[in-house]
């Protein structure tokens, strides 16, 4: 996903304008992550401190009304959708007994599983916090319901583990939830909380869910081909926890004799972890998979041209054509 400085800005003043929303966006969550003394709060500042894209962030500040100054609302929101991602980041790493996080420790294995608990309740409880600051009812609505979908989505991935039975429909719907929404979610408050009419609200969410999809399908499929000094963590790693993705499902509709291995892999070792991932790309299922996220983008693409130029258009398509460079 592209960052700040290799978005094509059209004037220094756009520069500026989200560079400016995006230190603030960053000063947020410093101050978020700083008031508490403890572990809880050196666990706050060392998943703040892990980085990341801050793609949900951009978002927000990309499809706010482009004809005033970025609103503080919206820069509490941009905030508040980064600190529930980190806070579902948290908790999956309690779940998944997972030791790296782009390449660092994470907060479970530095602190502990309570403490990471704890810590991943208090981003969450923050994030609302932040948006409750807006005043806004439907925005704290959106963002709610947004939080259950993630929920719902975990439950999904637990249900559906070392089930090599799942189709498509259902893995769309898993991705749906725990990804694609808090895309939607964090562009349509940009617009809602700019004044952006509602219309492009609407579109504005489907943009962001599209591109939400497309990058955890490009996601799932760094886990079997990606650079893991890149990715800062091991490959098949899906396989090993047995969340079945969409390169497993084609895979294992041109080889169903790859179902009893995928469904031992918590007992693979690594040389047959190895010798799974190697099946599964010999039989093209990357190549399809890879061929599904470009058409989401492809989409999203074009939805955008049906916006108004109250938003960033052309800063939006270029963060959609980002996701394929970064993936592809």
């Amino acid at each position: 996903m592209t960052r700040r400085q290799e978005l094509s800005w059209r004037s220094l003043a756009q520069r500026r304008r989200y560079s400016d929303g995006l230190d603030a966006v960053e000063a947020r969550l410093a101050e978020v992550a700083g008031a508490y003394a403890g572990p809880l709060g050196a666990a706050a500042r060392s998943t703040l401190a892990a980085g990341g894209k801050r793609v949900r962030p951009l978002l927000a500040l990309l499809c706010a009304s482009r004809h005033a100054p970025i609103p503080a609302a919206v820069v509490r929101a941009a905030a508040a959708t980064e600190l529930l991602h980190m806070a579902t980041l948290v908790h999956d790493d309690v779940l998944d007994s997972a030791e790296l996080r782009r390449g660092r420790a994470t907060v479970a294995h530095e602190y502990g599983v309570e403490t990471a608990v704890s810590t991943g309740d208090f981003l969450l409880a923050r994030a609302f916090a932040e948006l409750a600051l807006t005043g806004d009812a439907t925005a704290v609505a959106l963002l709610s319901q947004t939080a259950v979908g993630l929920s719902e989505g975990e439950v999904f991935q637990r249900q559906e583990a070392f089930d090599v039975t799942l189709t498509v429909a259902a893995y769309r719907r898993r991705c749906e939830r725990k990804t694609a929404d808090l895309f939607a979610a964090a562009a349509r408050l940009g617009a809602l909380l700019s004044g952006v009419d509602a219309r492009q609200q609407q579109v504005l969410w489907e943009y962001g869910r599209l591109l939400g999809l497309a990058f955890q399908v490009f996601d799932d499929i760094l886990d079997l081909s990606g650079d893991e000094s890149r990715t800062g963590k091991r490959l098949g790693a899906d396989i090993r926890d047995g969340t079945v993705t969409l390169p497993l499902i084609y895979a294992l509709e041109a080889r169903p004799d790859l179902g009893p291995r995928l469904r031992d892999g918590a007992a693979l070792d690594e040389t047959a972890v190895a010798a799974v991932i190697a099946d599964v790309r010999a039989t093209g299922a990357i190549e399809r998979a890879r061929d599904v996220a470009i058409r989401s983008i492809e989409e999203a693409r074009r939805l955008l041209q049906t916006a108004s130029d109250d938003v960033e258009r052309d800063l939006l398509e270029e963060v959609a054509r980002a996701v394929v460079d970064r993936f592809g």
